[in-house]
């Protein structure tokens, strides 16, 4: 048997850019719990609005399974004396079961090694009624709220106070206290569009109930008509939308009946860089701008109510006076800016701590200035732009507009640089410094940028690990593993040929650091290069691959990025397992010796066996072969011309000992293997392919 089952808690205006995040963590937590207790169910639904979350379950089973209990007691040896009376072990045994001793004597089983006292009982299955109350109270503990709420004189601590809370299995009511409240079937409407109390008669009827009382509960049906109005409204004025989806899922979490509407604002507001009015319109109030076939933005904005009213005008009216001012300020805080220099605003930086023992921001932007210089060979920029570049990149910062607009960094910077008549390189870089900003966005696009973009995160990387701060566990204030991603992605996607140990050494040497420098080079270099294991294995290479190119401690980063896809392509092929494993066998016999069992180079004289002439004809032969291609970093054609080794190293191992009796013969087969295995370092350590069982 089985019923429907809703949940659903009311509250104040939940935080809109947490409401998605805390309706599917509630959700998971009650479906965990269902399924720790064995109650099946068809199907869950998460709702989530501004005013509540709610949950309903289909077919939810009314009684958890009933439990066949198996207790083993005391070996019959202990439970029953000579004279087969019971010991005081089988009447304790007894009491914990509820038996009657003179019972035990017909409760014995065989372990599969010994008899035992055995009792087998089935524990009858819980009402499942009954234990809702304790399945949502759990689940509503876990969520992840880092600052609680207490209201009134209540006790209880939740994200926003709780005004209401809705239990229903099957038809039938279930109160239970949940926040310091009791559970019933009355929910509430839209804040204008209903009045009074919603009762709502099953779970299955929770969502056209509340849709009649003006609240849309589906997160992503919400989601869709926003989207869709947004973009008819911007059509209806010839103009195309920019929906960002960040700002989409906040005005989501923000309206519970969204209705999208179209103002305008003064078109001499255009004359502002078109980032910073669209900052202002996104961050302050909530709005989505529109841009011409051209991609060039229009004096339009489009608001979503939270309401239907009789009169949008007025709303419109509203939100274009409310709008005014805001763009207005834009206008003020550019026109300010645009009459001081970047050159004179870095003067300003030097005021500014960037970390206590590395020195104010000014001192920084020296830092990078030098480091840029000494990279812009490698990346092929400008050594003088990208030097200006370098000094000039955080001169932004103390800008009137960046100071209201921090994710404007940059971006205004560009604008100004150009403003101020700088090369047109140096100005991009200003803008290009912060990319790729996260996962997925965009590398810089010129030399000068790139330059400027691995130098800022260089600095930063070596300055924090020459203060022992680098990151421990989840803790990364400096977002130092989104730094080195981001040189990462740089470098390789740049097809940059850069040895990363000789940059960081070069940023070593900016912050004049003592003779621990060599040590901390590597240390750096080692936590970089640690980031591609998290790379490769998103794009489906299994860490056994990554391993075997890490095991040579390289520093180039596009080599090594050679170097793993072809050793990913090569693990896919037939002879990959075979020489792989006497890649590790091989690596197992030299590993116990010490040099001097090496022979100084192979003797064929001493071959005793066709199978080591024709092995030692086969290496010698592809170490001539190979030597062109490893040049070349034609990883691929390298291991597809070791692959043709298999037969001969499965012929060597099977007929020839090489530990042999004669140390001046082991010695020579000893180097044979030594040279075969060099002959494969040249691509990566293969051994690490054998995956241990």
């Amino acid at each position: 048997m089985s019923k429907d089952f809703l949940v659903e808690i009311g509250t104040e205006e939940l935080p809109p850019k947490v409401l998605r995040q805390l309706s599917e963590t509630f959700a998971d937590g009650i479906t965990k719990r269902l399924a720790d207790l064995q109650l099946s169910f068809t199907e869950m639904t998460a709702y989530a609005a501004p005013r509540r979350l709610a949950v309903v379950i289909t077919d939810l089973a009314e009684q958890t399974p009933d439990q066949d209990i198996v207790s083993w007691g005391p070996p019959a040896k202990v439970a029953f004396g000579a004279d087969g009376q019971p010991t005081k072990a089988a009447e304790a045994f007894a009491r914990k079961n509820g038996l009657e001793v003179a019972a035990l004597a017909g409760l014995v089983e065989n372990d599969g090694q010994q008899d035992k006292l055995c009792v087998r009982q089935t524990l009858a299955g819980s009402n499942t009624e009954a234990l809702l109350g304790e399945i949502i109270n759990q689940s509503l503990a876990a969520l992840p709220i880092p600052k609680p709420m207490r209201w009134g004189r209540s006790r209880q601590e939740f994200v926003r106070p709780v005004q209401w809370a809705v239990v229903l299995f099957g038809d039938q009511t279930v109160e239970t206290t949940i926040l310091g409240l009791t559970s019933g079937n009355l929910s509430r409407g839209h804040r204008f569009h209903s009045t009074g109390n919603i009762e709502i008669t099953s779970p299955l009827a929770y969502r056209d109930t509340l849709y009649n009382a003006f609240v849309m509960v589906d997160f992503a049906e919400r989601r869709e008509l926003i989207r869709g109005g947004v973009i008819a409204a911007a059509k209806s004025a010839n103009g195309n939308a920019v929906i960002d989806e960040n700002l989409l899922e906040e005005v989501t979490s923000l309206n519970e009946w969204p209705v999208p509407l179209i103002g305008r604002f003064e078109e001499h507001f255009l004359k502002v860089p078109a980032e910073a009015l669209v900052s202002s319109m996104a961050q302050h109030q909530k709005y989505f701008h529109v841009v011409d076939g051209n991609n060039q933005l229009l004096p339009l904005f489009i608001t979503v109510a939270n309401i239907a009213s009789r009169d949008p005008k007025q709303v419109i009216d509203g939100n274009e006076r409310v709008i005014r001012p805001r763009l207005a300020d834009a206008a003020f805080f550019y026109n300010t800016d645009l009459k001081t220099s970047l050159e004179a605003r870095r003067e300003s930086l030097r005021k500014i701590v960037f970390q206590s023992k590395l020195g104010s921001v000014y001192d920084k932007t020296a830092r990078v200035s030098a480091l840029a210089k000494v990279l812009a060979p490698s990346v092929g920029a400008d050594v003088a732009a990208a030097g200006r570049a370098g000094e000039l990149c955080k001169s932004d910062l103390v800008s009137e507009m960046v100071g209201e607009f921090a994710d404007l960094q940059g971006v205004m910077g560009r604008y100004y640089a150009l403003n101020d008549g700088e090369d047109a390189a140096v100005a991009e870089a200003l803008l290009e410094q912060y990319l790729p900003r996260f996962a997925g966005d965009k590398i810089p696009a010129t030399a000068t940028g790139t330059a400027l973009a691995l130098a800022d995160r260089l600095d930063t990387l070596v300055g924090i690990f020459s203060i022992g701060q680098q990151p421990s566990g989840s803790r990364d204030p400096f977002a130092l593993r989104r730094a080195s991603l981001g040189i990462l992605r740089i470098i390789i996607e740049r097809n940059i040929d850069m040895d990363l140990k000789v940059a960081i050494e070069a940023a070593a040497q900016q912050l004049a650091l003592t003779d621990t420098s060599d040590e901390l080079c590597v240390q750096v270099l080692t936590y970089v290069t640690e980031r591609l294991k998290s790379w490769y294995r998103d794009d489906g290479i299994t860490p056994e691959v990554f391993a075997s190119v890490a095991a040579l401690g390289l520093s180039n980063p596009l080599d090594i990025d050679s170097r793993v896809k072809a050793v990913d392509q090569f693990s896919r092929a037939p002879e990959a397992v075979a020489l792989a494993s006497a890649n590790k066998r091989v690596l197992n016999i030299l590993a116990k010796q010490d040099d001097s069992s090496l022979a100084a180079k192979v003797d064929p004289s001493l071959f005793e066996d066709s199978a080591e002439t024709q092995l030692a004809a086969d290496i010698q032969r592809l170490s001539q072969l190979i030597a062109p291609l490893v040049n070349e970093r034609d990883y691929i054609g390298v291991l597809a011309a070791l692959a043709t080794l298999r037969e001969p190293v499965d012929v060597f191992f099977e007929g020839v000992m090489v530990m042999a009796d004669d140390l001046q013969i082991r010695a020579n087969r000893l180097a044979l293997l030594h040279s075969l295995r060099q002959l494969f370092l040249n691509v990566a350590d293969i051994s690490h392919l054998v995956v241990s069982k």
